[in-house]
């Protein structure tokens, strides 16, 4: 993009990476609106006079009456994934990816880099305390680092010299319709890189070693397993944030840092500060009735990202009373991965867990779908008696009466049941 100042419009500026991208366009001297269903109704009149370019969410649909009118006025379109892909670009660009960890790794990453002295620019999919509580950082240096998203195969509109690979699973099965596609996909994204690129790798991860064959690129992999447990130990008593998947994350972090021959001295360091971010393990102390507890609140929607958490929390507090309150995200993910769930709330380390509604994303779910699935089939299948369906208008109520079996409540999903602690 040219020094030329633009004036922005953003359709689904609300959503974590939309807003990212308005805030980093904001901070390079852009004129910037928006809209979002979330506080205002979308209208033909959102959109400002004179408006340059308008940027849009995957979530919006091609009958939004705002894309409508922006075609009307022959205004230049590009969804958030094309916006992005752009600026991938213009940078030396990092681009984290993977089922699980991407968040995580990301801010780990950025702020690595940040206090190695890089000054990066990082466009994130959560809240970072170093970065002011933003999701998004403008650095003055040539690196940039982002979250890259897998969904209706967002990524391949970047264009990294490294990529980071995480983890690969079954999800968004609504868009790829079984794992062999999201392999392809994983595939094709990775032949993105230039000849000169660089893929930094998870060893342990079976799907990856999958897509990795062939001549694309250099890969330099990290491990928790043999000759990578010692490290991985290493990052254990260092690290605030518990769980064997943030030490995997942080093994990441710590093989491009290498890549990019920041010394170790340094890494450790940053990866020992690292405070966490919004929703991901995120602690608060609270009190109700004169019982203090602790509130874990938690991103997690997917069957292995709440085995990881609750895992990690039973790891953290061994001794302690520890309840769960889960909102599944999305009735199509709900239902393709059903037994996933179920399992995981078997094997679940908690004393209670509460399932409440599945949280309705609009635009994605299927009717049909919708009448197959809901949170009181899950929580009876999961047959134990520890884990119950409530509706969400009843869980605070429930919560009070039993406060003294609480030490630590987790409220776990990627919809609105984080609002719940703000009730208490």
């Amino acid at each position: 993009m040219s020094s030329e100042k633009l004036k922005i419009h953003f359709i689904g500026i609300g959503g974590i990476g939309v807003s990212a991208l308005a805030k980093y366009y904001s901070k390079k001297g852009h004129k910037i609106s928006g809209s979002d269903i979330a506080f205002c109704k979308h209208s033909p009149k959102n959109i400002p006079q004179n408006t340059d370019l308008v940027i849009y969410s995957p979530a919006v649909k091609s009958d939004n009456p705002e894309i409508k009118e922006a075609k009307r006025r022959k205004i230049k379109i590009q969804s958030y994934p094309e916006a992005l892909g752009e600026l991938t670009k213009n940078y030396f660009t990092i681009a984290v990816s993977g089922t699980h960890g991407k968040s995580t790794t990301t801010a780990m990453l950025g702020i690595l880099l940040l206090k190695a002295g890089l000054d990066p620019t990082v466009i994130i999919g959560t809240k970072v305390k170093e970065f002011e509580g933003s999701n998004c950082r403008v650095g003055k240096s040539k690196y940039l680092v982002i979250e890259a998203d897998e969904h209706f195969a967002s990524f391949l509109n970047y264009w990294p010299k490294i990529i980071v690979l995480t983890s690969i699973e079954a999800d968004h099965l609504d868009y790829y319709k079984n794992l062999n596609n999201i392999l392809k996909t994983f595939k094709k994204y990775v032949g993105h890189l230039p000849k000169d690129g660089l893929l930094i790798a998870n060893k342990d991860d079976k799907n990856i070693q999958k897509i990795i064959e062939g001549g694309f690129a250099s890969v330099m992999f990290y491990s928790g397993k043999g000759r990578g447990r010692k490290e991985a130990e290493r990052l254990k008593k260092i690290l605030r944030v518990p769980g064997e998947h943030n030490v995997y994350n942080a093994l990441a972090a710590l093989t491009i840092a290498r890549a990019l021959k920041i010394p170790d001295k340094v890494s450790f360091k940053a990866l020992s500060q690292y405070k966490g971010s919004w929703r991901r393990f995120e602690e608060k102390s609270l009190k109700i009735k004169n019982s203090k507890f602790k509130i874990i609140s938690d991103y997690g929607h997917h069957p292995t990202e709440i085995k990881a958490t609750l895992k990690a929390a039973r790891e953290k507090y061994s001794k302690k009373k520890i309840w769960c309150v889960y909102q599944p995200h999305q009735y199509q993910r709900t239902f393709y991965l059903f037994n996933d769930f179920v399992k995981a709330f078997r094997q679940a380390p908690t004393d209670k867990i509460i399932i409440t509604d599945i949280y309705d994303v609009a635009g994605r779910e299927e009717k049909k779908i919708r009448k197959q699935v809901n949170s009181e089939k899950l929580a009876g299948r999961a047959k134990k008696k520890n884990v119950i369906y409530l509706p969400k208008g009843k869980i605070l109520n429930y919560i009070r009466k039993n406060v003294k079996e609480i030490d630590i409540l987790i409220i776990m999903g990627a919809g609105d049941i984080y609002k719940i602690i703000s009730n208490f």
